[in-house]
């Protein structure tokens, strides 16, 4: 859920957010959630009542995922509110016993059940995600590229699973360094050079960069079966090279081309950018 979802499905209400730059993450203010799927004159109250209900109910992760932000109150003037990442409010939202809270407990049961079911047969994960990308306004060609891009990254992270690379922070340590090789930037860098929060990299990159970030990983797991790492470091330097034979392919096209192929488009850029070539196409 990002900030523009969150004040998008509580219309009723603006809601109070902060954005983690280190964990990139959105939080969001519980009693103006509540507030809004409530109607509650009194939302604090209401949070605290139903803090205590979630504890006697043996909630025990309540108070791991409330973290307490400074937020602008209606005063002006900044306090210590209870705050929720997304994974954390929808959980808190399930408790909630309110009309307005039944269309997220309906759409959690059916992520829920859709995810079942793309563990019994991946297929149908493309067909949604297809469906998805195309809802958005990207381009078939683009889509189809994406989704290659996500078997190529499975194809990776299967082969660091293989060599011992532990999923979360390793992982996204040799991402960097693949990154870092063929774009110049690491993965945070480079979401800031476009612009981008919580939004995911690749569904914000060109065809070209797709093509290029899917050499880089391809190459790097390639490199990884042939050589068969055995330590973090040595994964760490195959990351580099792979990287590397993509970050060549970029210069010595962008040498070609007289200009830089890191584009600073983001997804609703790159949205207007295709369709002002489509209308152009018409005339």
């Amino acid at each position: 859920m990002t900030k523009e979802t969150a004040i998008k499905l509580f219309q009723d209400q603006q809601i109070r957010v902060h954005w983690d730059s280190n964990q990139e993450k959105w939080f969001f203010s519980i009693v103006d959630i509540i507030e809004s799927l409530t109607g509650s004159s009194n939302s604090r109250r209401y949070w605290s009542d139903l803090k205590r209900k979630l504890t006697k109910e043996g909630f025990s992760q309540l108070y791991e995922i409330v973290v307490q932000l400074k937020l602008i109150s209606s005063d002006g003037k900044k306090y210590i509110t209870d705050c929720a990442d997304t994974e954390g409010l929808l959980r808190i939202i399930q408790s909630i016993p309110s009309p307005k809270a039944e269309p997220f407990k309906q759409w959690l049961a059916k992520v829920g059940y859709e995810r079942i079911e793309e563990t019994e047969d991946p297929e149908k994960a493309f067909d949604r995600a297809m469906e998805t990308y195309l809802k958005k306004g990207y381009s078939k060609n683009w889509v189809n590229q994406r989704l290659k891009s996500i078997e190529v990254r499975k194809d990776l992270t299967d082969e660091w699973e293989v060599r011992g690379v532990k999923k979360g922070l390793e992982y996204a340590i040799l991402t960097d360094e693949i990154t870092k090789a063929w774009a110049g930037f690491t993965t945070k860098e480079y979401k800031g050079f476009k612009d981008l929060k919580k939004e995911n990299l690749r569904d914000n990159m060109t065809n070209l960069e797709l093509v290029l970030n899917m050499l880089a990983e391809t190459s790097t797991t390639e490199l990884s079966k042939k050589k068969k790492p055995k330590t973090f470091v040595e994964n760490k330097k195959i990351a580099q090279k792979g990287g590397t034979i993509a970050g060549n392919a970029r210069k010595d096209l962008e040498n070609k081309l007289g200009e830089s192929v890191i584009s600073p488009l983001n997804t609703k850029e790159l949205e207007t950018r295709e369709n002002k070539k489509l209308d152009e196409g018409e005339q």
